[in-house]
């Protein structure tokens, strides 16, 4: 297996530790705007315990969980996750969500989705990766399109947020847009990059 596949420029991605990383969920979920930005569901803030048991839910083959850690210090910025919807047709959606407004903007999230689109199209030979964003969050927009992602349409005032009605867009990359902008970028080698 090739020891770059998890590693990227800033980040790298790990598995979740229920232990470890509990802590950081609650403290997450008290931040409505992170809330606001990762789903679009009602504002709730979970338990030490609930976190816990989210984080030790037994893995099903579809779904994979990956928290994403920065390469400087390993330090906990958030988690991006694969749910595979049809292996026979390599489909799968992806979602992703860093937890400190102070780590936001700051090039973390963009570096995470192409390792996870890596692995997504290397590891698990998929062919098209989706999500959903929020017309509220023209930021994440700017990321997934720097990775290769386009629009591919919208859900008219699919939420209502603030008093005011907010679409709902559907973005993708398919493999083979992904393969063409790696060939194209000189992303340096993980042993490069690490201090000794």
């Amino acid at each position: 297996m090739n020891p770059d596949l998890f590693h990227g420029s800033q980040v790298h991605l790990a598995a979740a530790n229920a232990e470890t990383d509990a802590e950081a969920f609650v403290r997450w979920r008290r931040d409505s705007e992170y809330l606001r930005l990762f789903d679009s569901g009602a504002a709730r803030s979970w338990s030490l315990q609930k976190a816990r048991d989210e984080l030790n839910d037994p893995p099903v083959d579809h779904w994979f969980l990956l928290m994403i850690r920065s390469l400087a210090d390993d330090r906990l910025l958030g988690l991006i996750d694969l749910d595979v919807d049809t292996w026979a047709h390599g489909n799968a959606w992806v979602g992703i969500a860093l937890g400190d407004r102070a780590d936001w903007g700051k090039g973390y999230g963009t570096d995470a989705m192409w390792v996870a689109l890596r692995f997504a199209f290397t590891e698990l030979n998929l062919h098209r990766v989706s999500l959903t964003v929020f017309e509220y969050n023209p930021r994440a927009v700017r990321s997934y399109e720097k990775v290769g992602f386009v629009v591919e349409g919208r859900q008219r005032q699919r939420l209502r947020r603030d008093g005011r009605w907010w679409d709902s867009i559907f973005m993708s990359i398919l493999k083979e847009e992904w393969e063409e902008r790696n060939s194209k970028l000189q992303i340096p080698k993980v042993e490069q990059r690490r201090k000794t």
